[in-house]
């Protein structure tokens, strides 16, 4: 979903939160440990509802606001879990009106999904999560 941002492709946005909505109601719980079942619990119907909200939408504004609000949540998760390979919080200080807003990245080179071609490299990885 970030790099479908990133290229400002709402409509490959919206099938990646589809995909990400259907991921999440398949989630086993008994499968979780109880560090990431208690976090699970805190996040998982914001997760649903900013998936549903990316998914259903076709402009790249709102799509990239949810995004904002999804990363938080996927953040909580991915600090309590194991890491397959390391995953990279990341930053941007303009986003919002210069409030600023993070996203995950597989990728350790900055790609703003908030900004896209108008400010592709704007922002830092402010934690490398492994």
């Amino acid at each position: 979903m970030k790099d479908a941002l990133v290229k400002t492709d709402a409509a490959t946005a919206a099938a990646k939160a589809t995909e990400l909505a259907a991921a999440i109601k398949a989630v086993d719980m008994n499968k979780l440990s109880a560090q990431e079942h208690t976090a699970w619990m805190k996040v998982m119907k914001d997760l649903a509802a900013n998936a549903a909200s990316i998914s259903a939408s076709k402009d790249v504004a709102k799509q990239r606001n949810g995004l904002a609000a999804l990363s938080g949540n996927i953040y909580e998760l991915a600090k309590v879990s194991k890491q397959d390979v390391p995953v990279y919080y990341q930053h941007c200080p303009m986003y919002n009106g210069g409030k600023g807003a993070n996203w995950l990245s597989k990728e350790n080179g900055i790609k703003n999904p908030f900004y896209g071609s108008q400010m592709l490299s704007c922002g830092s990885t402010v934690e490398t999560i492994k």
